[in-house]
């Protein structure tokens, strides 16, 4: 299966604007024969927008912004990951919604919120990624800060996932570039596992961003990265060109988890 990643421009603030380069993004991802396409944290509002983000957060059923969202990969034929902001009674969460073709909408709220700034705009996800089958690949979610915790990836490979999707919003630093280049390609390393990590690039009104979204293969190559600029990234998923790399590398099958007590 081929998939794409979208790193996007954070200096864009106006959300018609965003939209714009979502709609684009999705078109020129589905002519390239993409069946799934990410976008990074927040990707709806911009990461830095701030209470923006908490005034206008959706609702996973009865939004329109998802519904014009769904809409648009209907039309195009692919399913998409963005980085949204949802409301659930009093509550909002950075979540990263999975919309499909056939119109289902299922949605993972980020567990590990990073710093004064999230906590200050988001309530925790209390719940393990959900695994949701697509054209016989089976997907995990994570948001971000999530990624860089191994049990969060390894507890989507131990139940089954092929390939990890993460929207995100890295700061550039070089911590930044470590994640992107090192850490990403170690969590797939070390779980055998498929990960598809979109990062924004550029700046908004309070951060700047490390660009270099990338995909990363079980056996911890980059299939593919971006650079410091707006642009779509792809790579074939193919589960079954990696099996040498899981035989030689049997960290799930080995696990052995010792009691404390």
């Amino acid at each position: 299966m081929k998939i794409a990643v979208c790193q996007m421009d954070a200096a864009i603030s106006d959300r018609e604007e965003r939209f714009s380069v979502i709609e684009r993004s999705a078109g020129e991802a589905s002519e390239e024969g993409a069946r799934i396409l990410v976008f990074p944290e927040l990707a709806v509002t911009g990461y830095g927008a701030g209470e923006v983000i908490a005034s206008s957060a959706e609702s996973l059923k009865d939004s329109p912004v998802l519904a014009r969202l769904s809409d648009l990969v209907k039309n195009l034929g692919l399913a998409m990951v963005v980085g949204v902001a949802l409301k659930q009674a009093d509550h909002v969460f950075n979540a990263a919604v999975f919309l499909t073709p056939d119109g289902s909408r299922s949605a993972y709220s980020k567990v590990q919120l990073y710093g004064a700034y999230e906590k200050g705009l988001f309530q925790p996800g209390d719940a393990p990624s959900l695994i949701v089958e697509f054209e016989g690949l089976k997907l995990g979610f994570l948001v971000c800060f999530d990624v860089e915790f191994p049990e969060r990836t390894r507890d989507l490979a131990m139940r089954g996932a092929d390939l990890v999707l993460v929207p995100t919003a890295l700061p550039k630093s070089s911590a930044g570039a470590f994640i992107a280049g090192s850490v990403v390609p170690v969590r797939a390393f070390e779980s055998q596992i498929f990960i598809a990590y979109a990062n924004h690039c550029g700046a908004d009104q309070h951060f700047a961003y490390q660009g270099s979204s990338c995909i990363a293969a079980p056996d911890g190559a980059l299939l593919a990265s971006a650079s410091i600029n707006a642009e779509l990234i792809f790579a074939n998923i193919e589960p079954q060109a990696y099996e040498h790399s899981r035989e030689q590398n049997p960290y799930l099958d080995e696990l052995v988890i010792l009691d404390p007590a």
